[in-house]
């Protein structure tokens, strides 16, 4: 039964030791006494464990007043807000689950940031992923992406070296969790990013159980190696370098603003930024500024008047707190937050450029190379979807492309040189493909013996994909070569576009064709137009073609 589960988000706790005094003690007592905050100790958990509740009441809908105003109607309507966290100790690890409100009672500098991601990209399964939230370095930019139903990562559009992935909410694998106990096989969701909100155990002994698997899929289990990437931009960690970069921001935070640092939404507080009216940003000061919006001017100006030294101080302490009715005030409170991850700023120390985002330093390119490399090595499978004959020295692409589709390989066509009219200049002409599979794989074949020809390639393949997708005219042509080259054998329907693409290549002085083996120039294009291709919904796979010698030719080739 699904009330054996509830669903709820939960933080994993740094910091704070594992007693019911210091899980107390970690949490802002000054808002627990202006909100009236219950503080209780629960026994039936076994384990160290802190219980607060509180009630929020208005006696009256903000709205009310306004639109008796608008209306001539005066209506009145109660709302009444509660709040409730529940922090306990498990194997020595501190966890907080919120209810309602009860997040607002947990400060935002406890909380693991990677804790519910790491979780996703162990867990998740990567071909149904339903949504996204990514950062890109330097930009000041959030993207979202929802896929309701779930997608395969690449469609996405979040895997790249300069883009750091915050938050992602999918289906899980199979897993021993309470609530796969009582789905009877319908997949389990799940949103994992700084918290992880997911189906737990209601009673005490399940709900132990829950973070004990947890805990030990984040501590033991690989990322899928679709999700691995998520894991490749990390915060900078080493000590020397985050002094050099807080000390030149603070000096950047002392002149007058320049447009170097701009304004952000913590990754965090989508949410609540969407659904706030009215924002109190308070720095250095026993005053707050009042505004509709969160004012980048007045964050500068506070921290431009502290001390040197203290500015990034003053902003880190400072806070900005989201309100969503401006009348109910703080008591209305949807977020509170640092003042300093609303900010970006980039910073270089010679040729190295490091980026400051949600309060955190991040480098540009650190993980370029390594991204590269998992790229190309996603694209050689274990099980290739085909493979080819060996290239005959001497054989010209042309001859072997027919070699294969007329000898090799029954059903395939040679489309080689069977071009189709370029719709932006209907006198030139484009190839779609060399050889076409008959479940509608495009294969491109290539012989080459430095990077140009590859480059040629690569391209050749952006260009029929996007033909293909873009243009009735170019589906409507290639449709109809295709089934008049087969003699009606191989029919594809009229809205036909690719779903895979092989590129097939044969290396001059390379005896295997392996992710190393590849000109460096061109496993930076081929990692380029994988994602290009995959955020098109098209696969991409890498074969290798060996090569034998001209004793080897067939006699009717002879």
């Amino acid at each position: 039964m699904a009330s054996n589960t509830a669903v709820r988000t939960v933080y994993r706790l740094s910091g704070v030791a594992p007693t019911p005094e210091a899980m107390l003690y970690a949490l802002d007592l000054e808002l627990l006494d202006r909100l009236g905050a219950d503080p209780h100790l629960p026994e039936a958990l076994g384990v160290p464990a802190v219980y607060v509740t509180c009630g929020m009441e208005r006696s009256e809908a903000p709205w009310c007043g306004p639109m008796a105003r608008t209306t001539g109607i005066t209506v009145t309507e109660g709302v009444r807000r509660t709040a409730a966290v529940l922090l306990l100790a498990v194997d020595g690890t501190v966890y907080a689950i919120g209810c309602d409100q009860g997040y607002r009672l947990v400060p935002d500098h406890l909380k693991d940031k990677r804790f519910g991601l790491s979780f996703a990209i162990r867990q998740m399964d990567p071909n149904l992923i339903r949504g996204a939230v990514s950062r890109s370095l330097g930009q000041a930019r959030t993207d979202i992406s929802l896929v309701p139903g779930g997608a395969p990562v690449p469609l996405l559009g979040i895997r790249d070296h300069s883009r750091i992935v915050r938050s992602l909410g999918g289906y899980l694998d199979d897993l021993p969790l309470t609530r796969s106990r009582y789905t009877r096989g319908r997949a389990v969701s799940a949103q994992g990013g700084c918290g992880l909100r997911i189906a737990l155990g209601v009673e005490p002994d399940a709900l132990l159980s829950d973070l004990r698997t947890i805990a030990r899929i984040c501590s033991e289990d690989t990322p899928h190696q679709e999700l691995e990437f998520v894991d490749h931009i990390m915060p900078v960690e080493d000590s020397t370098t985050l002094d050099i970069l807080d000390h030149a921001l603070d000096d950047r935070l002392g002149r007058p603003a320049d447009g170097h640092v701009s304004v952000s939404v913590p990754s965090e507080h989508h949410a609540a930024y969407a659904d706030a009216t009215a924002y109190v940003t308070q720095i250095n000061s026993t005053g707050a500024l009042h505004s509709d919006d969160f004012d980048l001017n007045y964050v500068l100006t506070r921290a431009r008047l502290a001390q040197p030294g203290r500015r990034l101080k003053a902003l880190r302490e400072g806070t900005v707190t989201l309100v969503r009715d401006r009348r109910a005030g703080v008591t209305d409170t949807l977020a509170v937050t640092s003042a300093l991850t609303w900010l970006e700023a980039g910073i270089s120390l010679a040729a190295r450029r490091f980026f400051l985002m949600d309060g955190e330093w991040y480098e540009a390119g650190s993980a370029y190379v390594n991204e590269c490399r998992a790229s190309v090595m996603a694209l050689f499978s274990p099980s290739p979807a085909v493979s080819l004959p060996a290239w005959i020295d001497g054989e010209s692409e042309n001859a072997y492309n027919n070699r294969v589709a007329d000898d090799e390989r029954p059903g395939w066509l040679c489309l080689d040189t069977k071009n189709v009219s370029n719709p932006l200049r209907p006198r030139d002409q484009v190839e779609i493909c060399d050889l076409l599979v008959p479940d509608g794989t495009l294969v491109l074949v290539k012989r080459a013996g430095g990077s140009g020809p590859l480059s040629h390639l690569f391209n050749q393949a952006k260009v029929a994909v996007e033909l293909l997708q873009e243009s009735a005219r170019v589906r409507a042509e290639f449709t109809e070569k295709v089934a008049r080259l087969s003699e009606g054998k191989c029919l594809l329907p009229d809205d036909f576009t690719p779903k895979r693409i092989v590129l097939a290549m044969l290396l001059r002085n390379r005896e295997h064709l392996t992710p190393e083996s590849i000109f460096g120039f061109s496993q930076i294009t081929i990692a380029q137009t994988a994602k290009t291709l995959a955020a098109r919904g098209v696969r991409v796979e890498v074969i290798g073609i060996s090569e034998c010698g001209a004793d080897a030719l067939p006699p009717v080739l002879a």
